[in-house]
């Protein structure tokens, strides 16, 4: 449960009842603030410090940047919600020892990034004005919420649509639903909030885009698409649940293998060797994975072959 939710979820629920309009603007300042800043552990550290460290400015907010290694073969690595770009750390350094340039970011309200609250629209932004900075990408790696805002910057829109030669996703979100419905469910509050919060984002967070919602979710963008995409997701997975992973799987085709793994959950799969190097082989490898087996009931038959180290959960 969120803290103070009981108390949230009567403010907001009775606030609906009499003013809709006012309840889905509270509800959505509530939905985009991390649950706190994440710190930097002792293991990230000396990497970050060797970083050259720049700003963004985007939408009347700073970004603090990061990029390593001589510019060229950028890689940009995305973090997730409540997360810091260092905790992608493991991958930036076998990345760079590869010769790779891995380029990252603290979004708003994330790790070195000041500011309390952002959203998928200011992520879009961001990897969009990095795109424009390091030019196209040999890999995006993504984790959780990054890889649905991943997703949403890869739509070319007019000829904006960030592009890269690969993308690696760990512990995916596939579908912004998902998300509000965690939302609606960690607080407890009514039908009547989200719709008002939906109407808040439509007309003040992203005006004149139709049909945002269904375009919030990976699915429609992953058709678009044709890179070839490597997504882990674990079983035991308490953040999101794997059936996301199955999803974008689908939605990828046969450009997209999935691998499950079992034990790692949402966070110790950014630090596991065997992910690491199975992810970083697949960036340098530039081929297409084997192709996902779909099983008749919508899994997985067969999730793709592994690094010796990973624990993987087949069937």
């Amino acid at each position: 449960m969120y803290p103070m939710a009981p108390l949230v979820r009567t403010v907001l629920n009775t606030t609906a009842r009499l003013a809709p309009g006012p309840a889905g603007r509270m509800a959505f300042h509530l939905f985009v603030r991390p649950l706190g800043r994440a710190r930097p552990r002792p293991e990230e550290q000396a990497l970050f410090a060797a970083a050259r460290t720049g700003r963004l400015r985007v939408r009347g907010k700073d970004v603090v940047t990061y990029a390593w290694g001589d510019g060229r073969r950028p890689v940009l690595l995305v973090h997730g919600w409540s997360s810091r770009a260092s905790r992608l750390t493991a991958f930036a350094e076998a990345l760079l020892a590869r010769g790779y340039s891995p380029v990252a970011f603290d979004a708003p309200g994330h790790g070195e990034s000041p500011g309390r609250a952002s959203n998928i629209i200011e992520y879009r932004y961001i990897i969009r004005e990095l795109h424009a900075r390091h030019g196209d990408f040999d890999a995006v790696v993504a984790h959780s919420f990054g890889v649905l805002a991943t997703h949403l910057a890869f739509r070319d829109d007019q000829g904006e649509g960030v592009r890269a030669a690969r993308l690696v996703g760990l512990g995916g979100v596939g579908s912004f639903t998902m998300l509000l419905a965690g939302f609606r469910a960690g607080f407890g509050v009514s039908d009547l909030v989200v719709r008002g919060m939906r109407a808040y984002v439509e007309r003040r967070i992203a005006p004149g885009e139709p049909g945002i919602w269904d375009r919030f979710d990976a699915d429609g963008a992953a058709a678009e698409l044709d890179l070839p995409v490597l997504l882990f997701h674990d079983e035991d997975d308490d953040m999101v649940p794997v059936v996301q992973a199955r999803r974008l799987a689908r939605a990828h085709g046969d450009r997209a293998r999935l691998v499950v793994t079992r034990g790692l959950g949402h966070r110790r799969i950014l630090t596991d060797p065997g992910v690491v190097a199975e992810a970083v082989e697949f960036v340098t490898a530039g081929s297409m994975p084997e192709p996902a087996v779909m099983a008749p009931e919508g899994g997985i038959a067969r999730e793709g072959r592994t690094a010796p180290e990973s624990r993987i959960a087949t069937g």
